[in-house]
Order: structure tokens, then C-alpha cells, then sequence
């Protein structure tokens, strides 16, 4: 039995593309349970926080996948 390649881009900027965001994605993921917490006390965020947590976490991964290498890339088949 023989199993394809999941990806179907042909292009290494393609994969590279997608091995970022897969990166991305993988982080975010790890920061919403290994991340900064909410702060608590007369410092917090409040209401505000809790709804706009989501978006700095999307952030803060995103500036993470841009400086850190996992090899998706190269598990992928791109090289990135």
C-alpha cells in the first residue's frame, strides 16, 4: 500500500508557505496551554482580555515561526 503526499503543492515557495503556517498553527496551539496567563489584580485586561486573549496569542505565534525553525518544512518535503 502506498500513500501519497498529503500536500499537493508543487512549488518549494508553496511548501515553504505551508510549512509556515503549519507552524504557525502548531505554536498557537502550544501557547494557548503553555503561554502567559491573564494577569490578575488592579493590572488586569478584565472583560477586554478575556475576549481579545485569542488574537495575541495568534500574534505571538506568528512572531515565534518567523525566528524558530521546527523542520516542518523539511518533514513536509520542502526544505524550508
Amino acid at each position: 500500500m502506498q500513500i501519497g503526499p498529503i500536500i499537493t503543492a508543487q512549488s518549494a515557495p508553496e511548501r515553504a508557505a505551508v510549512a509556515q503556517q503549519l507552524e504557525q498553527a502548531f505554536l498557537e496551539e502550544m501557547l494557548k496551554y503553555a503561554g502567559p496567563g491573564a494577569l490578575e489584580g488592579s493590572f488586569s485586561g478584565g472583560a477586554g482580555e478575556e475576549q481579545f486573549t485569542s488574537f495575541l496569542t495568534r500574534e505571538h505565534a506568528a512572531a515565534l515561526s518567523e525566528r524558530l525553525d521546527l523542520g516542518f518544512g523539511r518533514m513536509i518535503g520542502g526544505g524550508a
